[in-house]
């Protein structure tokens, strides 16, 4: 056969010889089942978001963030919360299977196969429908979690004392700071037995109450060095009687500059 030679073309029928727009049809051509998008549809999102933004504002207002005082490397007692947020993830790793010898289960396998599936439930259940029970997968995945980021959030805040942590670890303001000579010799003997359970700046902590404020005398603040008050253990203090009076008189030199 040459070229151009023996050859036939035949056209197709199901093939329109007519080139014809692609324009999707009007809106209102689907009644009940559509709507505009400006201003009807953008018009409700706003009302959602204004009622959610209202509703948020007034639960700061009513429950203010508790807030806490600097971080404190030196107290060894406090124990650290992360934030709301994440305490479902902090009670997680509480649990055996997530935790010690697991933790890398704890802390990446677990999570990240809750938020892998998460992110396929719309791609296993492809149903045309958009009702919850026309989408069985991905409803069952969300509701599942949900309620297990639910439960471990609240597992975690059950167990904290929110007033006495907040309390006992109060931020301070600088114009209610005292001022306190770190050079004194004083000082070096409170760092070396007391500053783990009352702090860098006497301030208290998680593990002891503030020892500024207090009215005390020198042979009240040396009793209850040696001998312990209330739920301080005796013997904290390991250092010489003259180390002792250095102590005593060092902390009344604090509140006496407050």
């Amino acid at each position: 056969m040459h070229k151009g030679k023996g050859m036939k073309f035949v056209g197709d029928s199901r093939i329109s010889a007519e080139r014809k727009p692609n324009i999707p049809k009007d809106y209102s051509e689907y009644p009940g089942r559509t709507e505009a998008f400006w201003p009807n549809f953008l018009l409700k999102e706003w009302l959602a978001g204004a009622v959610f933004l209202v509703g948020f504002l007034c639960l700061t207002l009513a429950h203010p963030s508790p807030l806490e005082g600097m971080a404190d490397p030196t107290d060894a007692g406090y124990i650290p919360l992360p934030d709301w947020y994440f305490l479902f993830l902090y009670e997680l790793l509480k649990y055996d299977f997530a935790s010690g010898p697991y933790i890398l289960f704890g802390i990446i396998i677990i999570p990240g196969l809750a938020f892998g599936g998460l992110l396929l439930a719309p791609f296993l259940d492809q149903g045309p429908g958009r009702r919850p029970h026309q989408r069985p997968v991905a409803v069952g995945m969300m509701l599942l979690g949900l309620i297990s980021t639910i439960w471990l959030t609240y597992e975690s805040a059950a167990g904290v004392n929110w007033a006495e942590r907040a309390e006992a670890n109060k931020p301070i303001p600088p114009s209610e700071q005292a001022d306190i000579d770190k050079e004194a010799d004083g000082y070096a003997i409170f760092e070396n037995n007391c500053m783990s359970c009352h702090g860098e700046d006497l301030q208290g902590g998680s593990a002891g109450p503030s020892l500024i404020g207090i009215d005390r005398s020198a042979e009240e603040i040396k009793d209850i060095a040696q001998n312990g008050i209330g739920t301080m253990p005796a013997d904290q203090f390991t250092g010489s009687d003259e180390e002792l009076d250095q102590l005593a008189e060092f902390i009344i030199s604090v509140n006496e500059n407050q």
